[in-house]
């Protein structure tokens, strides 16, 4: 059996050794774990650090940007302001459209008021088989002049238009028709349309009632298709050719419309101050002194 030496007090020695060694061994496993824990403890403020520089950065270019944000919200003001003003103005255009055509309309209801009226202000025609004044019928329906008065006037022809001898009158009623024809062509925005029917009823019936009236309506359908130029030499063929017509100053004062819209000032206020010296108790010059004033 293995004994040693100085049994007891060399295993006292041994005890007391191993007592002395734990708390070195326990110290360094403290030391080795708080240096794992500050070693992440490090990396973890390190990750902070980055991820605020970041958010600085972004928060930086945030601020910088603030000018583009707000440019961009003055754009959408901006298109919002336009929005707004397309929708003004395409109401006024309707209500101006509108205006127009009551206004055309009033024309029209004018024009056929005048056109009634100068029929019936008209010499009537006398009845079948009635004498003229100081004239008899004798036998056979020959017409004798009495004593001191002018010998009757031929008779008229069938189909024959007085004022015209020799040359076949057109029938009232066709006449009518095609003016009344050009008119709806007029009513229904038809302009061009409308244009050759008024100048071929021009052509055909030149001493109609009614021609100065389709040269007049023929110029603002040329007018009403912006060919201004047109609009102004129709105007003047209706002056020339009918003078004494009760449509020459409303001729006159689409010819002064014209006038402003090819920008010749100058022309419209003379045509405008022509009308007001030459037919001043005329509709058409009430329009053109307001239109004076306006200006």
């Amino acid at each position: 059996m293995l004994r040693f030496a100085n049994g007891p007090a060399f295993a006292a020695g041994i005890v007391l050794l191993l007592l002395t060694a734990l708390p070195t061994r326990a110290a360094l496993f403290d030391d080795e774990e708080a240096r794992r824990r500050i070693d992440a403890l490090r990396t973890r403020v390190e990750q902070l650090e980055r991820s605020l520089a970041q958010r600085l950065d972004t928060l930086e270019a945030t601020v910088k940007s603030q000018a583009l944000v707000d440019l961009l919200r003055d754009v959408e003001q901006i298109k919002a302001d336009i929005a707004q003003i397309r929708g003004q103005y395409e109401v006024l255009s309707y209500e101006l459209e509108q205006a127009q055509k009551r206004q055309r309309d009033l024309y029209l209801d004018l024009d056929s008021r005048l056109r009634k009226l100068e029929s019936a202000a008209g010499p009537s025609a006398p009845a079948a088989g009635a004498a003229a004044p100081g004239v008899t019928i004798g036998e056979g329906g020959t017409a004798t002049a009495a004593p001191g008065t002018a010998p009757p006037p031929p008779p008229v022809t069938a189909g024959a238009q007085p004022g015209r001898a020799g040359t076949s009158g057109p029938d009232v009623a066709t006449e009518q028709r095609a003016y009344d024809a050009a008119l709806d062509q007029f009513k229904s925005g038809n302009y061009g349309v409308a244009i050759t029917s008024f100048q071929t009823f021009v052509r055909t019936y030149p001493r109609s009632a009614l021609a100065p009236s389709a040269l007049y309506w023929a110029g603002n359908a040329q007018y009403a298709l912006r060919d201004f130029r047109a609009a102004i030499a129709t105007q003047r063929q209706l002056l020339a050719t009918y003078p004494d017509s009760q449509k020459v100053p409303d001729a006159l004062l689409n010819i002064a419309s014209c006038q402003i819209e090819m920008g010749d000032t100058g022309g419209a206020r003379r045509t405008l101050e022509e009308i007001i010296a030459k037919h001043p108790t005329s509709e058409a010059a009430a329009k053109a002194r307001q239109r004076l004033t306006v200006r």
